[in-house]
């Protein structure tokens, strides 16, 4: 049974929120609302801090997944994919549910010859009702166009066989298609029972350390003013004498006092000023939080170690980090299959059955780019195991390991 448009616009709206703030996280565009007990409103907000480690939890990630084609293309995926620029179609829909937890693309006719066009929606502008088994839509809604108030001007309602286009709130035009599934399927990032619309790279605690950091950052930009121009006092002054200019107290070079009518000078001092020190190792301690939540290591995040890492040291400090994309690997390569085909459903007015492209696997470039001694290493250990085991390694499972493509000679 139906649940509906308006069942899915009510949904998108309870969980937009939560989307958007992430963009704005990811963006470096989110203000966070923090109270202190020493340091007035209006002094914090004049050393707002700004730091990008959200943006550095989603891109070290998505700019290692890089999709190379289908293999086994018994339906032509590829062409479809390549004819609607893969290069950045891919990215797009890799960043977006990253950040999003997932996002959506929307297939539609093309406009010249047969071949459908694929566009991406963000995760904030799309949801639908989710099929476990397939992770296809039985239902779908997206949001084209807002207005300047956030406002819905343009959206689709997909159904099996079925596209519903809306204007200003209001049904304009339905379109029909031989295709048993709704044209917007999702992209998930780690999905399971409990989140089957998956889980975003930017988590709760990613945002907790964060902020920790921007509030230690803040804090010691203010503190840094009194370091630069400390605290003086002066005893002994005649209640008589004229009051001191203060500005000119911090940045004179000599200033004149004189004795008073008993011969008695006054006493200078100077208050200890604040040390940065806590600063610095109060924001390694939420460097080191932050990167242990998202795979990362501290030379990620700015904090240098003091010596160089071979290509070799680098891969194994990220072996987090390859695990958590490989597993992204594994989660979009289902998503991509099913955009492809559902477009090829679409192009050739055929509704094929899901399990027709169980040949069809999706292949990635390496998460880590080999150098040229784990080149050398594969090439050796390529030719004992092909003496062993004779055409064990080949052209196809040698480019898996190294993302080198071999010479068409």
């Amino acid at each position: 049974m139906e649940k509906g448009i308006e069942y899915l616009r009510k949904k998108l709206n309870r969980y937009r929120s939560g989307a958007k703030k992430r963009n704005e996280i990811y963006n470096m565009k989110d203000r966070d609302f923090s109270l202190g007990i020493t340091i007035p409103p209006h002094i914090r907000n004049q050393y707002r801090a700004t730091l990008g480690w959200g943006a550095k939890a989603v891109d070290s990630v998505a700019d290692r997944l890089v999709f190379r084609e289908f293999a086994e293309d018994n339906f032509d995926l590829n062409e479809i994919f390549n004819m609607n620029s893969a290069d950045i179609f891919f990215d797009d829909a890799i960043l977006s549910a990253l950040v999003n937890s997932c996002s959506f693309v929307y297939i539609s006719e093309g406009v010249e010859g047969n071949i459908p066009r694929l566009q991406v929606i963000s995760g904030e502008n799309a949801t639908g009702i989710l099929d476990p088994i397939t992770r296809l839509l039985t239902e779908g809604y997206a949001v084209l166009s807002r207005d300047s108030f956030g406002n819905p001007t343009e959206e689709l309602y997909f159904v099996a066989g079925r596209t519903d286009y809306y204007a200003e709130g209001y049904f304009i035009d339905s379109v029909e298609y031989n295709v048993d599934y709704p044209l917007l399927v999702p992209i998930i990032h780690k999905p399971d029972a409990n989140k089957p619309f998956g889980r975003s790279r930017i988590t709760k605690s990613a945002v907790y350390y964060q902020q920790y950091a921007k509030r230690v950052l803040e804090r010691s930009d203010i503190t840094a003013e009194f370091y630069s121009f400390p605290q003086k006092y002066v005893l002994g002054l005649d209640a008589d004498a004229e009051p001191m200019d203060t500005w000119k107290a911090t940045v004179s070079s000599m200033l004149q006092f004189t004795k008073d009518s008993q011969g008695e000078s006054p006493e200078i001092g100077q208050f200890t000023s604040a040390s940065m020190s806590p600063f610095t190792e109060q924001l390694k301690t939420a460097a080191s939080g932050f990167a242990g939540e998202t795979g990362l290591t501290l030379d990620d995040l700015g904090f240098s170690t003091d010596n160089p890492s071979s290509a070799e040291a680098i891969k194994a400090s990220h072996e987090t980090l390859r695990l958590q994309a490989e597993k992204a690997q594994r989660d979009f390569s289902s998503g991509f299959l099913n955009v492809g085909y559902l477009a090829a459903c679409l192009r050739d007015n055929f509704p094929y059955k899901r399990n027709q492209l169980y040949l069809t696997e999706p292949k990635w470039e390496p998460v880590f780019k080999p150098d040229a001694s784990t080149i050398s290493l594969v090439g050796d250990g390529a030719i004992k195991l092909n003496q062993a085991v004779p055409g064990y390694f080949n052209y196809d499972n040698l480019r898996d390991l190294t993302g080198i493509k071999g010479s068409d000679q």
